[in-house]
């Protein structure tokens, strides 16, 4: 595959749309993760989220001029398409992932395999990778309209107008909930790990 990494996502999508089923692949590579991650985070559900990641993509080639360079970037509008695929599966409503939602595992990326190096510490990766599940736990159960504008905001580092485009709503709107999510998702992290301590002091 000889595609300039330095194309942007809509120069991909010209391509794509020339028949260029390279660029297709690097697109897709490189928002396929962040695609997945959201909707992970929103259903809990590892197979629901491959599923709604597939959907995205075969809607971006079946209809690619449904995207408007205009009203936002591809990326919000593929996290848009996501999210309409999201609300279609579990409805608006929905504000609570059970205890049988995604797993640890479940929230890597398909396909992704574990970066190692001759520094690698066993000890401090896993004291990493459980302060990221209690991250993950504490978002999966904030109310959905928190939950995404927290998943959009902080874990994929979208812009307040990015987000507001994938919402469809106005930035102010965004600012407000990612302010309130955040209050909410710091006292569940304060309820989770105070249970984490006190369970590993039982086990002294």
């Amino acid at each position: 595959m000889n595609i300039p990494s330095e194309l942007s996502d809509e120069d991909l999508l010209l391509r794509m749309m020339a028949g260029d089923e390279d660029a297709f692949t690097a697109l897709y590579r490189r928002r396929q993760g962040g695609i997945y991650r959201f909707a992970l985070q929103i259903t809990g559900n590892s197979g629901i989220a491959e599923e709604i990641t597939q959907e995205t993509f075969l809607t971006l080639i079946r209809r690619p001029h449904r995207f408007d360079s205009t009203r936002g970037s591809l990326a919000a509008f593929l996290f848009g398409v996501a999210r309409n695929l999201v609300l279609q599966r579990i409805g608006p409503e929905q504000s609570y992932v059970g205890q049988n939602g995604a797993s640890n595992s479940d929230c890597s990326q398909p396909g992704r395999e574990k970066e190692t190096s001759a520094g690698w510490d066993p000890g401090m990766e896993y004291e990493r990778s459980q302060m990221i599940e209690q991250v993950r736990r504490a978002v999966r159960v904030l109310p959905s309209i928190y939950r995404e504008v927290v998943v959009l905001c902080e874990l994929e580092e979208m812009s307040y107008e990015e987000t507001a485009s994938v919402l469809g709503c106005a930035v102010g709107t965004v600012r407000s909930r990612l302010h309130r999510g955040r209050t909410l998702l710091m006292e569940r992290l304060s309820v989770l790990l105070s249970a984490e301590s006190k369970f590993n002091s039982g086990k002294a």
